[in-house]
């Protein structure tokens, strides 16, 4: 074989570059800008925007973009340091799906049950009313709903969670997302016309810090797998669940601290935390050969 085609070989063959620690400051910085920028010209411009765009509801696409910032910020950042062959190991990473079984029964069981126990403690019903139209409007708007929220998880989890992971310990990573998320969501609570603007919004980032907390031992269980996340994050905007606000704020407090004291181990040392954004396919390979 001619040492040309060898090293056509070997650039083919090439593993996609590592995305560098900086890269979370890019990644914020993005973030914020799609989804802050469609907000905002809202908020401060809301005659120009709604004459421009039309009126901002959340079935609207502008809404679904400033919705998608992160995941669209992780996967510019991923494309750019790691080119196509980068991002298809970046999106196989929604294959890892094997986890401690535990944890599966935690997001598809025991998320519902926190909002069905939350409503019944404040007095409310044991699911949400079904929308005029029927049962199967609702199961579309959870079809939808699949395609909204949870596709942040491609930069909260797929991006931010691993590049934090290489210099803090899991929990501090997960408090940190917390932080950034529950303000990222903040012109949410200033516009009419989307649910955010009917709740309280340090209850809400309360629960945004709990949630990324609870969500990390999933995430590194699962060996930087996006599916869990995705599941996890669907499961909090099913529109079947109802509204348990403060009360579901207060039980995920709860489950949390078990979760973690549990976990303290790992969830306090670096050691065995996920770091890689775009995995290697020998990594990939071993992950879903375990079974």
């Amino acid at each position: 074989m001619s040492n040309m085609t060898e090293n056509t070989l070997a650039k083919g063959q090439a593993k996609p570059r590592r995305v560098p620690s900086v890269a979370l400051i890019f990644f914020v910085l993005l973030t914020f800008a799609i989804t802050w920028g469609i907000a905002g010209s809202y908020i401060f411009f809301p005659e120009m925007a709604s004459s421009a765009f039309g009126e901002l509801s959340g079935l609207h696409p502008l809404f679904f973009i400033a919705t998608w910032g992160p995941g669209i910020a992780g996967i510019i950042l991923v494309l750019s340091f790691g080119g196509m062959r980068g991002l298809r190991a970046f999106f196989s990473r929604v294959l890892l799906w094997r986890a401690h079984s535990l944890w599966w029964l935690l997001v598809i069981v025991g998320l519902p049950l926190v909002f069905v126990a939350g409503s019944l403690i404040k007095g409310g019903p044991l699911l949400a009313d079904l929308p005029e139209e029927g049962l199967g409007v609702a199961f579309l708007i959870t079809f939808i709903m699949l395609f909204l929220g949870p596709m942040e998880e491609f930069g909260w989890r797929g991006m931010a969670q691993p590049l934090l992971q290489r210099h803090v310990a899991p929990f501090w990573a997960g408090a940190i997302i917390g932080v950034v998320w529950g303000v990222w969501h903040l012109p949410a609570f200033y516009l009419s016309g989307v649910v955010f603007a009917e709740w309280d919004f340090m209850t809400f980032f309360v629960g945004s810090i709990t949630l990324a907390i609870l969500i990390t031992p999933i995430f590194n269980s699962s060996r930087g797998g996006l599916l869990l996340p995705i599941l996890f994050h669907w499961q909090l905007i099913i529109p079947f669940w109802p509204d348990a606000q403060p009360w579901d704020t207060r039980i995920l407090v709860v489950i949390t601290a078990l979760v973690v004291w549990t976990n303290r181990k790992t969830m306090f040392s670096r050691q065995g935390a996920v770091t890689q954004v775009i995995p290697d396919q020998d990594q990939l390979s071993a992950e879903r050969s375990v079974g």
